[in-house]
């Protein structure tokens, strides 16, 4: 029964911290310099942009090492939780090298 009452129960987005901070801060930016508001959004556009291609560009390059698959041998498989940490710090580093990429190069 419990299952079903929290199923039920209204959640905010993931990040919705995040969001209203950026909401926040581009506000204020339009607001006290109006004239680099259209650089901002450029910028944060292509830095958005780019972590979505670095994600899928791990996703395309270790087809079959996702952080997903080693997470469900946890507790089955020695070393589960090892190879599951080496793979989500593989992906954080392919997708900051990639936003690093694009953030210098525009």
């Amino acid at each position: 029964m419990r299952f079903y009452q929290n199923w039920f129960k209204p959640k905010l987005p993931r990040l919705a911290g995040t969001i209203l901070l950026t909401l926040l801060i581009t506000i204020a930016v339009g607001m006290f310099s109006p004239q680099q508001l259209p650089l901002s959004l450029y910028k944060i556009s292509l830095v958005t942009t780019a972590g979505i291609i670095g994600y899928y560009l791990d996703r395309a390059i270790f087809p079959y090492a996702r952080p997903a698959r080693f997470e469900e041998y946890i507790g089955r498989m020695q070393n589960a939780d090892l190879l599951f940490a080496v793979a989500m710090i593989r992906r954080a580093i392919i997708v900051g090298c990639a936003m690093l990429a694009i953030g210098l190069g525009a």
